[in-house]
């Protein structure tokens, strides 16, 4: 998305999906599926992954992310939505770290230039909760089932993606 962002100069948003809105609160151990490699992905995420340079080990927990997708709002409304994105990415699928704890979101605002102690306070407020819900139950209007999503132009299209993909629906959509 950054290389995109980069050539066509265009802004990138960030909108709340709740993947797994079931979740309870402490996050949920990965149970692997029978003859799954435990830390490998699947295909063709994998191959996507390896083609974009990206590191994913699967988590050993899936978290709630309610926490996180609030903290994404605020680095959003903060001007760091790219670089709070990529460092809690990195936190996630890199490091393994639970992003349903409040001090990794902490650790990960504080990396990115941001106000831990106030997006903690924020968070434990609930002042995004609403933002985040609303931005869901949009989505869900809109049809979307899964993560990532991507709206270009008129175009929607789930799941990882090659560059090529992106390039062509941003053509099409500067040709409309």
């Amino acid at each position: 998305v950054d290389k995109l962002a980069e050539e066509y100069d265009i802004a990138v948003e960030g909108r709340a999906y709740l993947l797994r809105p079931d979740t309870p609160k402490e996050g949920r151990v990965r149970q692997p599926k029978p003859g799954q490699n435990v830390n490998e992905l699947d295909e063709p995420l994998k191959s996507h992954a390896e083609e974009a340079g990206l590191v994913m080990r699967r988590p050993r927990l899936y978290p709630n992310t309610m926490y996180s997708l609030e903290a994404t709002e605020y680095a959003q409304q903060h001007g760091k939505f790219m670089e709070f994105h990529k460092a809690a990415y990195k936190a996630l699928w890199e490091d393994g770290q639970d992003l349903g704890d409040l001090s990794a979101l902490g650790k990960v605002a504080e990396s990115v230039g941001l106000d831990s102690a106030d997006l903690l306070a924020r968070l434990e407020s609930g002042e995004y909760t609403s933002t985040v819900m609303e931005q869901y139950q949009e989505g869900l209007g809109y049809g979307i089932r899964g993560i990532p999503t991507f709206v270009i132009g008129n175009l929607m299209f789930s799941g990882a993606q090659a560059y090529s993909v992106f390039k062509s629906a941003m053509e099409r959509a500067l040709a409309d």
